[in-house]
């Protein structure tokens, strides 16, 4: 069970206690969304969140001080845009996930054919980079994601971009079936319900990843409802393991 939230919404201040309640409620793994004016990857919910975040002071120095304080046995994954971490330099920030508690990087702008000085820096100092695939990846790229990536394999459930789903698509299944290799599976974009959570465990997958609902509780200082979705998901994925 991996959740999505914007660093900073509705305040710095607000996140570490939010990030301590999504781990106590059963979040596996927390994604930390670093806000940028131009999130391309990010439907109308997270833009929205970004900009009230961003309104609200933060900026990558208070998103690693603010990551430190989210003091949380599970880990902390970073999300976000490369001309950030290009901005502030490749090894700075590799060292600074490492030293705020975040142990992987997902970029969903760089694809792993450019990807090899932000890799080097990773693994220098002991953190994950994270690379996407989705429905339409060719086979041969698919494997050559697979291979790249660290941590997990990220697989985007629909073409386009992150926002709440009514349905889980078709070819999610047919994705989730034809990733090569072991390594752990993650689904993401469009998962708002535990049904969906479960949907994509059934299918193969090894995480669903749950943002732009929790993002939405939040918008409305709704956060026992958060809270309590998080328990139901997670309840919902345990039931498919024990089948």
């Amino acid at each position: 069970m991996i959740i999505y939230i914007c660093a900073g919404d509705p305040s710095p201040d607000a996140t570490p206690d939010l990030v301590r309640r999504l781990a106590a409620a059963g979040a596996d793994i927390i994604e930390l969304g670093l806000p940028h004016s131009d999130p391309i990857a990010d439907g109308p919910t997270i833009q929205a969140a970004a900009q009230r975040a961003i309104a609200a002071g933060m900026n990558t120095d208070v998103y690693f001080q603010m990551a430190s304080l989210a003091d949380v046995a599970v880990p902390k994954v970073f999300m976000g845009y490369y001309n950030m971490i290009y901005a502030r330099g490749l090894d700075k920030f590799a060292s600074d996930c490492a030293r705020s508690g975040i142990s992987g990087m997902i970029v969903p702008d760089l694809p792993p054919e450019e990807a090899v000085p932000l890799k080097d820096a990773c693994i220098r100092h002991g953190v994950d980079l994270i690379f996407l695939a989705a429905p339409n990846t060719p086979p041969e790229r698919l494997k050559m994601i697979v291979e790249e990536t660290s941590g997990f394999t990220y697989l985007v459930a629909r073409i386009g971009v992150t926002g709440a789903r009514s349905d889980i698509a078709a070819d999610t299944r047919g994705l989730i079936a034809r990733v090569p290799g072991n390594k752990p599976k993650a689904v993401g974009f469009g998962i708002s319900t535990p049904a969906q959570a479960a949907e994509v465990v059934r299918a193969g997958a090894d995480a669903a990843i749950v943002g732009s609902v929790c993002v939405d509780l939040i918008a409305r200082g709704e956060i026992e409802r958060l809270e309590q979705l998080v328990r139901d998901m997670k309840s919902a994925i345990r039931a498919v393991k024990l089948q």
